[in-house]
């Protein structure tokens, strides 16, 4: 019996083991894998990428590209900017997008073992499934936690914690040394939601990343911290008001917090209150068409989206990429006139065409009281009003790829494929699914990094290929 919360989560990381893996729990965290793998790989052709990449000698490889080794800490950090810098990272409930903050770390740190005892696939499966566990376990000490988030990014904060947890675990942390990484970790932790909609949010996902491995090193170099630091209103607690921990289930009888949790998985690259909108708005144009047979944009008076109440994500006329995966008038209007929402539609010549300023010219919100802002309650409803007063109103309370409505493995596939040959051969991106799937059989998992690499003459083949 643990006498402190904070005790329980050093116990539990470096007591859980494989045979605590169930079923269910590889599945979905290999969906979790494969999709964060794509949106990565698809990040490093963003602008943020290239401008946190610089070159520095050292082990660790940038995803995509050979010409890039990094420290270790760096490689988490780039990649992890990549995951997040087009907002297509899963997100969990409580609210979190939590593969982000944890397969870089695990990934970068890979490779720093001697090529003869480097982790197999079913160690780097633990240690992903551990640095989850964690985030989610320290959510759920919070009510607030649970809603759409006002003052800080979460993964800056629980990210944090989780790939300290997950890199404490690979690294083979023993439970007073993984106690440590979580209470060092706890001082690199936090990021304030202003930065949200700005090219400077893809960096939280990033620095939890780099910033939960920098605490296990530190603590396998004998760096100590406070030893109740998630049990104490000032430690963990600082962040959630209404900060309520508890001691971590017996290990004889552990059920994850994945296993009752399942993850969203975007289908476009935006916050995810926006798959809501763009589900109802997708609804409302096949209501309009029935009737008109095209879309009399002409004949509209007035949209109203009826949404909770965010201000982050409340923007009438995005200016930027960034700021338009983060309005719910952008994402209504571009899923009205285009029947949906893709990657290409957050692009600068999309953004400000005449057809969609119009219509979000005549775009309103409106924040019902019973509408609260929670991924897992809120819906969204958007109304049209003709210039001849008829009105066409669809609502959006699970879209598809909701934890309540699962991307099939068809439709998560094609995500990838999308997404991972942006950068990859064909090839390579049929083998990372193939790995993935036998991940818990793969001897050294730095065999699927290798996959992540696009040689130079793989690169001329591809440009010839595009020719």
């Amino acid at each position: 019996h643990c006498s402190t919360v904070t005790d329980s989560f050093g116990l539990a990381i470096y007591g859980l083991k494989e045979g605590h893996l169930s079923d269910t729990l590889l599945h979905r965290s290999k969906r979790m894998i494969l999709d964060t793998l794509g949106v990565g790989l698809l990040g490093t052709t963003s602008s943020v990428f290239s401008k946190v990449l610089y070159n520095a000698h050292n082990t660790s490889s940038v995803w995509g590209n050979t010409a890039h080794t990094l420290s270790p800490q760096y490689a988490a950090f780039a990649n992890g900017v990549a995951i997040h810098s087009m907002d297509f990272d899963d997100t969990w409930h409580p609210a979190t997008h939590p593969s982000g903050a944890v397969l870089p770390a695990l990934l970068a740190l890979v490779e720093t073992f001697p090529k003869k005892s480097r982790p197999s696939g079913l160690d780097l499966l633990l240690a992903f499934n551990v640095g989850i566990e964690v985030q989610g376990r320290l959510m759920r000490f919070s009510k607030e936690a649970s809603n759409i988030p006002k003052r800080f990014h979460p993964p800056a904060v629980v990210g944090t914690m989780g790939s300290a947890a997950a890199t404490a675990k690979l690294l083979g942390l023993d439970s007073t040394r993984s106690r440590e990484a979580l209470a060092i970790a706890a001082s690199y932790a936090g990021a304030p939601m202003a930065n949200a909609a700005t090219s400077t949010k893809p960096l939280h996902i990033g620095n939890a990343a780099r910033q939960g491995m920098e605490a296990s090193f530190l603590a396998v170099l004998g760096l100590e911290g406070n030893q109740q630091i998630l049990d104490l209103d000032y430690g963990f607690g600082a962040y959630y008001s209404d900060y309520s921990p508890s001691v971590l289930p017996h290990l004889s009888n552990y059920k994850w917090v994945l296993e009752d949790q399942n993850v969203a998985v975007k289908r476009f690259p935006a916050h995810l209150g926006m798959h809501f909108m763009a589900d109802a708005a997708a609804g409302v144009r096949a209501k309009v068409l029935a009737k008109y047979d095209y879309l009399p944009i002409d004949k509209i008076n007035k949209v109203t989206l009826r949404v909770p109440n965010s201000r982050y994500i409340n923007r009438q006329f995005p200016a930027s990429e960034h700021e338009a995966r983060h309005s719910f008038q952008f994402n209504a209007c571009t899923a009205f006139l285009d029947g949906s929402v893709s990657v290409s539609s957050f692009s600068q010549s999309k953004i400000h065409r005449t057809d969609l300023l119009d219509l979000l010219q005549k775009t309103h919100i409106e924040n019902p009281p019973e509408n609260q802002a929670n991924f897992d309650t809120m819906y969204c409803e958007i109304e049209l009003e003709m210039l001849d007063k008829e009105t066409f109103i669809e609502r959006c309370n699970t879209f598809y790829g909701h934890w309540r409505r699962p991307l099939s493995r068809e439709d998560l596939l094609k995500k990838f494929k999308s997404n991972a040959s942006a950068i990859l051969p064909m090839e390579a991106v049929e083998a990372i699914i193939e790995t993935v799937d036998n991940l818990e059989k793969v001897n050294d998992c730095s065999e699927l990094i290798s996959l992540l690499q696009v040689k130079e003459s793989q690169k001329q083949s591809m440009n010839m290929t595009s020719w």
